[in-house]
């Protein structure tokens, strides 16, 4: 008797969860922090002015972002604030720009795995068009609480390129190095999305890692009532492939290389992307 009435109620349940995860939907707010560090070799700089130089750096870079949802598309963009952000700078040997426009949007797409994002890049607009990449994630069994949510750790690693300055400060040298992603998810919100290209996972991504930079959860909308969810895909700019624009800078950074070639003591100028 009791095994037939416990068929149904689960039957009822597995139901209810099924219908809920096709029609969820929400925006979801992430603080992004930088820890900028550059080693700074210049002799034209005193150990003051090398000194101010670090403090600036070491200062954490803060904006806000916004993932709006459904089950399988996504909107990602930096949410504009009035103060405008300014970029820390030191004067005379160093100064770093940060980019980033809230009006650029990325979109995902999950269930054709393609992605489109609006990028400035050179005084240009660009429109990304590619596969997302596929991320080969590893479950752990490391839990906390993120907010209201029970999180799992889950990790991957990479290959990235990297460009630095020789210890000289005349040319700047390439090469790749192994970054590891560590991101907390959470199932009790059954989607696959997270910041920024990060998706797969098995629940809505609260927590990113990466490197430098991370992404913290600051609060969420789900199913919202008064405020219908619309995912927009981006239209603005000249289309290319992921491929094309890595190329276009890279291009950019070998004239960088030129530039600053036998100028030695003159300091440098980075440029980071966010």
């Amino acid at each position: 008797m009791i095994a037939k009435i416990l068929f149904p109620l689960c039957f009822l349940i597995f139901c209810f969860q099924a219908v809920f995860s096709q029609q969820l939907s929400g925006r979801v707010i992430y603080r992004a922090t930088n820890q900028i560090m550059i080693r700074i070799d210049s002799t034209d700089m005193s150990p003051d002015e090398i000194a101010e130089a670090h403090e600036i750096m070491q200062k954490p870079w803060q904006r806000d972002f916004i993932l709006t949802f459904s089950k399988t598309e996504s909107n990602w963009r930096q949410i504009e604030t009035l103060d405008g952000a300014s970029s820390p700078s030191a004067d005379q040997g160093l100064t770093i720009s940060l980019s980033g426009s809230g009006n650029e949007i990325l979109y995902k797409n999950l269930a054709n795995t393609r992605y489109v994002q609006e990028q400035e890049f050179m005084g240009k607009e660009f429109l990304i068009q590619d596969d997302l990449e596929p991320i080969n994630w590893q479950l752990m069994n490391e839990t906390k609480r993120i907010g209201d949510y029970m999180a799992q750790k889950a990790i991957f690693n990479r290959l990235v390129e990297v460009h630095r300055f020789s210890s000289e400060m005349v040319e700047m040298e390439s090469g790749q190095d192994t970054l590891q992603i560590e991101a907390w998810f959470t199932p009790d919100i059954p989607v696959s999305h997270g910041p920024e290209n990060y998706y797969g996972l098995p629940g809505l991504i609260l927590e990113i890692h990466n490197g430098g930079r991370s992404y913290y959860f600051q609060k969420i909308e789900l199913n919202p009532d008064s405020d219908q969810i619309v995912i927009q895909t981006p239209k603005r700019g000249k289309i290319v492939t992921r491929k094309a624009f890595e190329a276009m800078q890279e291009e950019s950074i070998k004239q960088m290389n030129n530039r600053y070639q036998g100028k030695q003591g003159e300091g440098s100028k980075i440029r980071i992307g966010g």
